[in-house]
């Protein structure tokens, strides 16, 4: 998750700077960064007051949407440039290695939502995979109703849902007027999204939740009347604003490039989601050699397996397994939860400590599923809780029994699940749970598909063929869709090459690059840096290796830049081999 710059909170904050005693210097230092941290948590919690949803990260204001206005953008803005000046002023040195760990995660976010600002996100957030009204449903479930305040706050926060509705249009139409929107075929998915959510009415619809979970029948009625009356109509309004005025000015072609600034905004997507300086080039280049390496190694396995060596013989041959497919979307699903189980007990032996948070597998809600979108992690902030590894299922004649087991492993255990639920309980700083980029936490998913065939989780054949057979093709097809001239065509061909995505989701993963560019390309930037990482402390410490501990030094501080989790680790290794002399 980015920095949701904001709090009103902050105004005060930001005029507090600890006093540093030259008795207590580390202590002082220490304390700033706290005030600094608390800052950061206030400016995000005024530009999110739903961000408390999602993180555990104090008390929320359930009052109220975020403030989408163009002053209220441009103040967030500025005072997240104040608070990464102020961050310059920590002395570093002065810092535990866990704090300088949370200064390289606040700095990065900060300065990569500042390069971000060339693309004018708040212009085209037309998006099918994190739009504003996918959060809706999430904002209903967990919306507090047990005192009459809060039912009252419940009642004022969804009647103001349709002036920040309206905001959302007029900031849309502005991006019209300026050249910025998102692909045609993008927003024909999200209309599809708005169409569910407007017409299921039945009693537990996704916008019910409130009054499905208070005992008050005067709260219970007020509520569905404001969901069922200003709500509805508002939803309608937007779906239409879609359908009728923006569909037919939004862009046919579905490159970055095709909107204003569109090169520099490329450039801004790959650092926010790597954390890295790399070049579309570079990244394109790298993962054209990463996935020639891994079809050496597909070939051997497609030898033992099917007798040849044919790349495209073998990718074919896969998918169209007997023994690799399901018969029912019901048994994808059940299929998918017995790995899941599997492979907590299984990864146990991999890690000096498993978190004790359950995740659950639960298919898509009904509004999303005819819509594309991927399978996806839902975290749960409230620990005792279960989270959720969301499987779109409605696919299931095109999933494999391969494919199923690589991606319950990449949401589940070792993956998702395993560092997301073991951060959230190591944390000793609130900020650290809001801080984070995808190429720590998909990379770390990743490289947890490695792990699951060290551990034996998978069962199938399939599995070690396929998860090599689709890795680093993002980083080919990414640059190649935004900047490297590629057709959808060609993506589409290149997808469907793996083996891995076939018939509509193939088609879903074009608009998926389109609506967020940059994203695919960071599975594989952290993935490569995190076993880039573990085989240098191989190399290093010989027989005083051990993978728990490498574990332990990877998750330690959450989800930081990858230079510093380069650091960090290189730093263990360093003293590892200091302790052996």
């Amino acid at each position: 998750m980015k920095l949701w710059l904001a709090a009103s909170a902050a105004l005060a904050l930001s005029a507090c700077t600890p006093t540093q005693t030259a008795d207590a210097p580390a202590q002082g230092e220490a304390a700033e960064l706290t005030v600094l941290a608390d800052r950061m948590i206030a400016l995000s919690l005024r530009a999110s007051p739903l961000l408390g949803y999602f993180a555990d990260v104090g008390v929320s204001d359930h009052r109220r949407w975020p403030d989408i206005s163009p002053a209220a953008l441009r103040r967030d803005e500025a005072d997240g440039d104040a608070l990464l000046a102020s961050l310059g002023g920590l002395d570093l040195d002065r810092l535990t290695p866990a704090d300088r760990a949370i200064v390289a995660g606040m700095r990065e976010d900060l300065e990569a939502d500042q390069q971000m600002r060339i693309c004018r996100r708040e212009l085209w957030a037309v998006s099918h995979m994190g739009g504003w009204h996918l959060t809706l449903s999430t904002v209903a479930r967990e919306q507090p109703v047990e005192t009459a305040e809060e039912r009252a706050w419940a009642i004022e926060r969804w009647s103001a849902l349709p002036a920040y509705i309206n905001q959302q249009i007029a900031n849309a139409r502005t991006g019209l007027n300026e050249g910025y929107s998102a692909p045609k075929s993008v927003v024909r998915r999200v209309i599809t999204q708005f169409d569910g959510i407007i017409n299921d009415t039945s009693e537990n619809g996704p916008l019910y939740g409130p009054a499905t979970r208070s005992t008050d029948l005067n709260f219970n009625t007020q509520y569905r009347a404001v969901i069922d009356g200003p709500v509805r109509d508002s939803l309608r309004t937007y779906r239409n604003f879609l359908e009728q005025e923006y569909l037919p000015r939004a862009r046919s072609a579905l490159p970055i490039t095709a909107n204003p600034n569109g090169a520099a905004c490329y450039q801004a997507f790959l650092r926010s989601y790597t954390t890295l300086q790399r070049t579309p080039q570079e990244v394109f280049e790298l993962g054209q050699a990463t996935v020639a390496a891994n079809a050496e190694r597909v070939r051997e396995l497609g030898a033992a397996a099917f007798g040849t060596r044919d790349l495209a013989q073998i990718a074919d041959r896969i998918p169209n397994a007997r023994d690799n497919r399901f018969a029912s979307e019901e048994e994808l699903i059940a299929f998918s939860r017995q790995v899941v189980d599997r492979a907590r007990v299984a990864s146990a032996r991999l890690f000096n400590e498993m978190p004790s948070q359950p995740v659950v597998v639960e298919p898509f809600e009904a509004f999303r599923r005819n819509a594309g979108g991927s399978s996806y992690y839902q975290s749960q902030p409230d620990r005792t809780r279960p989270a959720t590894y969301r499987i779109q299922s409605v696919y299931w004649r095109d999933e494999t029994r391969g494919g199923a087991e690589i991606t319950a492993v990449h949401e589940a255990f070792p993956g998702h699940h395993m560092q997301i639920a073991l951060a959230a309980a190591q944390t000793s700083r609130p900020i650290s749970r809001i801080l984070g980029n995808s190429a720590y936490g998909e990379g770390w998913a990743r490289y947890s598909e490695a792990l699951a065939e060290e551990a034996g989780i998978y069962q199938t054949q399939y599995a070690p063929m396929t998860r090599r057979l689709w890795p680093a093709r993002g980083m080919v097809i990414d640059p190649g869709l935004h900047v490297m001239g590629w057709t959808p065509e060609q993506v589409i061909a290149y997808v469907r090459e793996s083996g891995r995505f076939r018939g509509e989701e193939a088609a879903g993963v074009v608009d998926r690059i389109a609506i967020m560019p940059g994203q695919l390309t960071a599975y594989d930037s952290g993935g490569l840096e995190i076993v880039a990482l573990r085989r240098e402390a191989e190399q290093a410490l010989g027989d005083r290796f051990d993978v728990r501990d490498f574990h332990d030094r990877v998750l330690e501080h959450g989800p930081v830049p990858l230079t510093a989790l380069r650091a960090n680790v290189e730093t263990w290794i360093a003293q590892e081999r200091g302790a052996a002399r």
